[in-house]
């Protein structure tokens, strides 16, 4: 076969659209606060996206360091608190913040009548509980483990269940509602996120790169990839660092 035909079933990565004297500093997102804090409710409704990350970070607390007294009804004991301690409370308000995000952009483009295909992919190991609180707190969890019921006692069984034998693990795996592949290396979320785009044109994925994988060889490499990618024909990767 001749190197012509080689390159055309390869298809080799297009060069860097970037000027060379490009710097990190011109490609930081340039975001006007004020004027998304002052815009009418009806477009950004801050407070209910900073209410949904306040509600979601207080449940991912809870299924990692409680087993009884999730509400804090009395004052917390030694014995309310799980003797083993699984899941990364570091990595979870990231998490919780970009799912708010993502999913009031969504619900935005619902309201326009546009139906936006998405993806979030999360890199940082152990973030489940996080993603867990997101799914229960918009009633995922419920609708399909009607057992953790949108109120007290399902609540407590909820919490008491998580990284304990027969509820959720540290980790998103099969279990979880809305989960498609379940990792185990730290590295691949990147290049998993830019592989779901090709050939899918109307997609949109968003994908959580934690600061762990960062350093690894597979993420350093899967950020070349988007000169592998055709705007007719593949969708878009919205990367974030999430350095904690």
């Amino acid at each position: 076969m001749s190197n012509a035909n080689i390159n055309e079933l390869t298809n080799p990565p297009k060069p860097s659209a970037l000027k060379k004297d490009v710097t990190i500093e011109n490609l930081a997102v340039r975001l006007d606060a004020n004027k998304a804090l002052n815009s009418p409710n009806d477009e950004y409704d801050i407070d209910a996206l900073l209410e949904f990350q306040r509600l979601a970070n207080y449940i991912t607390v809870a299924q990692i360091f409680l087993r009884d007294n999730a509400l804090l009804r009395r004052p917390l004991e030694k014995d309310d608190v799980k003797r083993r301690l699984l899941g990364h409370w570091g990595t979870c308000p990231g998490l919780n913040l970009v799912y708010a995000h993502v999913s009031a952009l969504i619900k935005r483009c619902l309201d326009k009548g546009e139906d936006l295909k998405s993806i979030y992919v999360t890199g940082p190991g152990h973030g489940a509980p996080g993603l867990l609180a997101c799914l229960y707190l918009e009633g995922t969890i419920t609708h399909f483990y009607p057992q953790y019921s949108l109120d007290t006692a399902g609540f407590e069984k909820f919490v008491r269940g998580f990284s304990w034998p027969g509820g959720f693990p540290s980790h998103v795996n099969a279990e979880t509602p809305g989960a498609i592949h379940e990792g185990g290396e730290l590295g691949y979320a990147l290049a998993v996120a830019y592989g779901s785009v090709m050939d899918h044109p109307e997609l949109l994925t968003v994908c959580i790169v934690g600061d762990g994988e960062s350093e690894t060889g597979p993420t350093a490499t899967a950020w070349h990839s988007h000169k592998y990618l055709d705007p007719a024909t593949s969708g878009a990767v919205l990367p974030i660092l999430h350095v904690k």
